[in-house]
């Protein structure tokens, strides 16, 4: 039986009533100082929330040092665990079910987000091209990162155990752990920005051994069938790009595939770094069709889709449901839109990142717009 939006779908051990997922979405807005979820984050994803429906959320960083972008929300404080409890609260109460993405941004921070203003952490001391966002919202270069000694990977790997812990006791119903957009674990995956003569870096065994470690201290939390896995095969986002993307991505979800995860979550090259702008790669490859049959378990495609393109996708087996980023931010109902086939708001660039409810909470549901006419 062909899959369509709107068949059930397993997630780990829940049924989703349908397909219509939605991405994480970096945001910007957790209240200061302290970084943490507010009532109106709440509403937020309260308005987005559906029965059967599956978010997951922006990405949190598991530690202070984890930061790159100002006013992210975190998930290593009493105060950040209780705001996102009002969150996943809001959410079930609509009967929808959340996962939290674990964020480590890695050498794309900027020391003004460090403790004590150091230099940012990374697989090798090598500075990404482009700009970083400063604590104060400034563009900056990106600095030279320090390289994270040997010595202290089993404490890294112990930050994002007890981030999943944290998450659980936020009430989520799962874990998504951010493998991808040139971010923390995807410098250790890739050539250009691990240079590491220790047992991470090197040989594409090695530099998957990061990734693989955390999955197994997360999977100890959780079990491994409410963690999801987010990579970005063939992406550019923040410097990030491999020379051989099929052999080390072939390698990396085959070991994957062994742990029977909750998912598989991969963003299509066509639209790698659409968060910063309007971006259509052409001829690019479809990460979800190449590595489709590397997969045994549920995968999630996610990049510049829209309902028609969603529905082919499903119907052609290369991916089991899609998550929507920017049509989720204008379109808080978005899962009875396509539904019914109705027309979709189109979103606001210019208040995607920062602010308030302004291109947050503020866009008219179906609902709304009826009773309006």
């Amino acid at each position: 039986m062909t899959a369509t939006l709107f068949s059930p779908l397993a997630v780990g051990p829940y049924e989703l009533a349908h397909r219509v997922v939605m991405a994480p979405l970096t945001r910007m807005r957790a209240s200061q100082p302290g970084n943490v979820p507010s009532a109106m984050n709440a509403d937020y994803y309260a308005q987005r929330a559906s029965l059967g429906g599956l978010i997951i959320s922006e990405g949190s960083q598991i530690s202070p040092g984890g930061q790159g972008m100002p006013a992210t929300p975190g998930i290593h404080t009493h105060e950040q665990i209780a705001g996102w409890k009002a969150v996943t609260d809001a959410v079930h109460a609509k009967r929808g079910r959340i996962f939290l993405q674990l964020w480590h941004v890695g050498r794309i921070s900027h020391s003004s987000h460090q403790p004590g203003g150091a230099p940012p952490c990374a697989p090798s001391a090598i500075a990404a091209a482009g700009n970083a966002f400063t604590a104060s919202f400034e563009r900056v270069p990106f600095e030279t990162p320090q390289a994270i000694d040997t010595d202290l990977m089993p404490l890294l790997i112990e930050v994002y155990g007890q981030a999943a812990a944290n998450a659980k006791d936020a009430g989520f119903d799962g874990v998504e752990i951010h493998g991808a957009n040139g971010y923390l674990i995807e410098q250790f995956l890739q050539a250009r920005s691990n240079r590491r003569t220790d047992q991470y870096g090197g040989s594409i065994e090695n530099r998957t051994r990061l990734l693989l470690e955390v999955v197994e201290a997360v999977s100890a939390v959780w079990g491994s069938n409410r963690v999801g896995v987010r990579l970005s095969p063939f992406g550019i986002a923040n410097d990030s790009g491999e020379d051989d993307p099929l052999r080390l991505y072939g390698h990396v979800i085959r070991e994957l595939d062994r742990l029977h995860l909750a998912y598989l979550h991969l963003i299509e090259p066509r639209a790698s770094g659409a968060g910063q702008a309007e971006v259509d790669h052409k001829n690019v490859p479809s990460a979800a069709e190449l590595f489709r049959p590397a997969w045994s378990g549920t995968l999630i495609a996610a990049g510049n889709f829209k309902p028609e393109t969603a529905e082919a996708t499903l119907a052609a087996g290369h991916a089991d449901a899609i998550a929507f980023g920017r049509l989720f931010i204008a379109n808080p109902d978005l899962p009875e839109r396509i539904r019914r086939g109705a027309s979709l708001n189109p979103y606001h660039r210019p208040t995607f990142y920062g602010g308030g409810t302004e291109g947050y909470t503020d866009y008219p549901t179906l609902d709304v717009r009826e009773a309006a006419e």
